[in-house]
């Protein structure tokens, strides 16, 4: 069963150091994962202050700069993964990084027969996240 990992955290908590110790521990983590055949995809996000937002109302578009909406804790990046069960997800999740500053949320993916499915996507490289 493939689960979304979404990473939470206050996008200001970690300093630089912090974030790029992160990013080294997040692909290395990343790789270990993607060689067990468990990581289907992960990256980081670039901070709110990048985000666009769109909704449509009546056939008519509205875009905004910025997230959907306020909180405390950002949505800052993704691992998506292949695990035999919520156990063994959480146990996954209880090893990513940025678990130590925020919240890691745990979604099952509804995986729909004939939809889209992307066999290609690989674990993208944390410390360089344009580099794929």
């Amino acid at each position: 069963m493939q689960y979304m990992m979404l990473i939470y955290l206050d996008e200001n908590a970690p300093t630089q150091a912090e974030r790029e110790q992160c990013y080294k521990e997040s692909s290395e983590y990343a790789r270990e994962l993607a060689a067990s055949g468990k990581c289907l995809a992960t990256a980081p996000l670039y901070p709110t202050s990048t985000a666009t937002s769109i909704r449509v109302r009546d056939g008519k578009r509205l875009v905004t700069d910025g997230p959907f909406a306020e909180t405390r804790e950002q949505l800052g990046g993704y691992y998506l993964i292949n695990a035999q069960d919520l156990d063994e997800a959480i146990s996954i999740a209880s090893q990513i990084p940025a678990g130590r500053w925020g919240t890691v949320e745990i979604r099952p993916v509804i995986e729909i027969p004939g939809a889209f499915h992307n066999s290609a996507v690989r674990p993208v490289d944390l410390a360089h996240p344009r580099s794929t």
